[in-house]
């Protein structure tokens, strides 16, 4: 579904459906997984888009404004070139790569995220396991906190490997656990506790209650570079932000 003027690099594609009634776990309850964690995070976001930016600028002390900055700077790309914001959620990366002089196009599969998005730049909804985009069409790609949400992360990253030329560059950012024992202690309090309290006050309570168990979804680091080599990136490369606070993954597709 075209949720906004396009490019000629949209191709067709499947598109992700909702079930009538999908909900998050509670807290007491394992974590969705395959389908069900597909419906319910779609459900999640088209919940909490209107609020979503505010949020996270609170719950981060606005350090995501600086880690998006960060990843940008890592590609590496000339001003002109076509990036892609998988997840784009309400276009923060959009609106970045706008002021670097980019072109973008943003997909997400929340269609709630889309409809609150803030940029001119294209948006398409799509799955990001079979993104509407055509294959080698993209100078490089993006992703901001949404790695531990999608279903089948390796299907993403082969995704993501047939959309990008040869040559191109991939930046992608997500929360982490810091490496020292004592700020791994105080990310999990604030991580565990703050955020799901103040995600209560200001959004909805069950969905910040949920996206700090999400990280569990995340595989160890070595996992995930191996990942990207596999489908055909090279130069794969992790960096921890803020003590650990997030990580970003780059990487040059060969």
């Amino acid at each position: 579904m075209l949720v906004r003027n396009g490019r000629s690099l949209i191709g067709v594609t499947r598109q992700p459906t909702s079930p009538s009634t999908p909900s998050l776990p509670e807290l007491d309850q394992p974590l969705p997984q395959g389908d069900e964690k597909g419906h319910a995070v779609q459900a999640m976001f088209d919940t909490i888009a209107p609020r979503y930016d505010m949020v996270n600028r609170i719950m981060t002390f606005r350090l995501d404004v600086r880690w998006r900055r960060i990843a940008i700077d890592s590609l590496g790309l000339p001003e002109g070139a076509t990036i892609l914001d998988l997840a784009t959620g309400t276009g923060d990366f959009c609106r970045e790569l706008d002021e670097r002089n980019y072109r973008s196009i943003g997909a997400d599969f929340s269609f709630g995220m889309l409809a609150a998005a803030r940029t001119a730049e294209p948006l398409v909804q799509g799955d990001g396991m079979s993104l509407p985009i055509k294959s080698g069409s993209v100078d490089g790609a993006t992703c901001g906190f949404a790695l531990r949400n999608f279903v089948d992360l390796q299907l993403v990253f082969e995704e993501l490997a047939r959309i990008v030329r040869p040559g191109g560059r991939i930046a992608l950012l997500d929360a982490s656990e810091p490496d020292n024992a004592i700020m791994r202690f105080g990310h999990g309090l604030y991580f565990g506790k703050v955020v799901p309290f103040i995600g209560g006050l200001l959004s909805d309570k069950r969905a910040y209650g949920y996206l700090p168990r999400s990280l569990a979804y995340l595989p160890p680091r070595d996992e995930l570079l191996a990942a990207l080599r596999t489908v055909g990136f090279s130069d794969v490369t992790h960096q921890q932000l803020t003590l650990g606070a997030a990580q970003l993954l780059t990487a040059t597709r060969t």
